[in-house]
């Protein structure tokens, strides 16, 4: 189904479509139901994107996502996924195909009776155009798009008034919307699909307690080996992380800094979580124990969440220039994670996006935790005085951290009093300063 104004067309791809609990997997109630949509289990949808879809896509692309309660009442992981299945199939296995993720969400802790009972998410994928209007793409592949929202309805039936015996779990519409018209494509686009997200301790997970899902055992890193077909002028990363584990001291109540490293260098570090989850209280209708039962302050999200039950998981963008043909690699590290009691996970999707001729959309406005775009300047500025770091800024620094290149963390303050690093030995260190605003400066000196 399309709609059309004067600037963008939208193209409803799921409609209301009835999740029903994750356990069930392939005993689908609507497993019969004749409306399009491709059914893998409980938990997984796909839909064909047609030619007259296709052929409609302009250079801007938002994913619109919108979650209605059923008989869930706790907060879930899901996503939204594109497929590659060969040309002319009517059906696919997912894990035998490649895909990638193009948006992570997780749902409120939701009462079906209670208003608003439904949960919107937006994302703006712009290097999705390239993608899905590549000729040497669709002449291979026919593109699904997935819905993957996986519920379980047990303790609902027990708490939620008309829950008693369903396995319904939530209602989920996807919308794609686009501008017109798009400008001529330029270039091929070189797509390699690297990680994909699994369930718990699946072989693209990351934690450092399964042999699958890091390369040491007690440390909480892993490397992925790519290869690049040929050369291309501009290229870049989209990952997505989130942490889990909601066991006492679990991973998912700890932030912990992430540093992704391109064939050996620092391209990116990070520490999840938004400077204030208050803005989808609204969402979450059932009492939990994550918002509890009036406003907590910006320093007491701040100190343990990692992601808001009602927000999306960040897509991070990580930005590569030109890129020789050849064998690359990948590694995320999360140094201070522990996985107490050898539970929980941190699902990982990785792909490698890179363009032939021309660069990749540039359109996007980075965004910091509390919705302002990321300054172009460095608002933290740093001065070194012989074995004495200071940091100043017109935001409040509330943390600083000092850490090796391999990711280890050498100190940890609170405030701006100067750092003392005369007991360090000679070598390049970054300095990590949150500040209150949500945004993290990363700083290098050489000592």
């Amino acid at each position: 189904m399309a709609a059309e104004d004067n600037d963008t067309v939208k193209f409803k791809l799921f409609d209301a479509v009835t999740f029903y609990d994750g356990y069930l997997y392939s005993k689908n109630p609507d497993s019969l139901v004749n409306d399009g949509v491709l059914r893998h289990s409980t938990s997984l949808y796909a839909v064909p994107l047609n030619d007259s879809i296709l052929n409609n896509i302009g250079d801007s692309v938002w994913l619109k996502v919108y979650v209605q309660a059923c008989c869930d009442n706790y907060d879930r992981i899901g996503n939204i996924n594109l497929a590659f299945v060969p040309k002319g199939s009517t059906t696919y296995i997912a894990d035998s195909v490649s895909r990638i993720e193009l948006g992570r969400f997780i749902t409120p802790f939701m009462d079906k009776n209670k208003k608003p009972d439904t949960v919107p998410y937006a994302y703006r994928v712009d290097y999705l155009s390239q993608i899905l209007r590549d000729d040497s793409i669709r002449s291979k592949y026919d593109l699904w798009m997935e819905f993957e929202l996986f519920g379980v309805p047990y303790a609902a039936n027990q708490e939620i008034t008309g829950c008693a015996g369903r396995s319904d779990v939530f209602k989920g519409t996807l919308i794609l919307e686009t501008s017109k018209p798009a400008r001529p494509l330029i270039g091929t686009d070189v797509l390699i699909p690297i990680a994909m997200k699994h369930l718990a301790d699946r072989q693209n997970n990351l934690n450092n307690y399964n042999v699958n899902a890091t390369d040491t055992i007690g440390k909480t890193t892993k490397t992925w080996t790519f290869t690049v077909s040929r050369d291309v002028t501009d290229a870049q990363f989209v990952v997505v992380t989130s942490n889990h584990g909601a066991n006492s001291g679990g991973e998912e109540y700890n932030r912990r800094w992430h540093y992704i490293y391109y064939d050996g260098d620092l391209v990116l570090s990070y520490r999840p979580g938004r400077k204030s989850c208050e803005p989808f209280r609204q969402y979450n209708t059932q009492a939990n124990g994550i918002y509890g039962r009036g406003k907590r302050s910006d320093w007491v999200w701040q100190s343990f969440s990692n992601w808001c039950p009602g927000d999306v998981i960040d897509n991070r963008i990580i930005s590569l220039g030109a890129v020789s043909a050849g064998t690359h690699t990948i590694r995320i590290s999360v140094p201070d994670a522990q996985f107490v009691g050898q539970q929980g996970d941190i699902p990982v999707s990785i792909f490698f996006q890179g363009l032939t001729e021309g660069s990749l959309p540039t359109g996007i406005t980075p965004l910091r935790a509390d919705g302002t775009p990321v300054p172009s300047k460095p608002e933290v500025d740093m001065k070194v005085s012989g074995s004495h770091i200071t940091l100043t800024s017109t935001h409040k620094i509330y943390d600083v951290s000092v850490y090796d290149v391999n990711g280890k963390r050498l100190h940890s303050q609170e405030g701006t009093q100067p750092i003392d690093i005369s007991s360090l030995p000679h070598g390049v260190y970054l300095v990590n300063a949150e500040m209150d605003n949500g945004f993290v400066e990363v700083h290098k000196i050489l000592k």
